[in-house]
């Protein structure tokens, strides 16, 4: 799975906050779609993009489908964000040892 299949998935408003309304726990289809301005069968459409790209998986339970964050690949996501954090931390580490020698 490459980072840009994820970046390309959560870039979509909608699609973003659907992920962001799986923080609270796994959810199905019907409660992911309250509240947001699209129907259930778009917000199924934008689960597949957001599971294609692996950053939910789903889960059925009778009928209904369950919704959960996949925290591998959003594992891999953060992977890649702490590859600049460190890389920022120790650019800054180096400038404040030229300034004290």
């Amino acid at each position: 799975m490459t980072y840009e299949r994820k970046f390309e998935a959560l870039a979509v408003p909608t699609r973003r906050a659907v992920f962001e309304k799986l923080r609270a726990g796994p959810l199905s289809v019907g409660v992911l779609a309250e509240g947001l301005p699209v129907s259930r069968p778009a917000v199924s459409q934008h689960l597949k993009v957001l599971k294609d790209a692996g950053l939910v998986t789903e889960q059925r339970e009778g009928v209904r489908r369950i919704y959960r964050l996949d925290t591998e690949g959003i594992g891999e996501l953060r992977s890649y964000f702490d590859r600049f954090w460190d890389e920022a931390l120790d650019t800054y580490k180096r400038s404040l040892e030229m300034k004290d020698g």
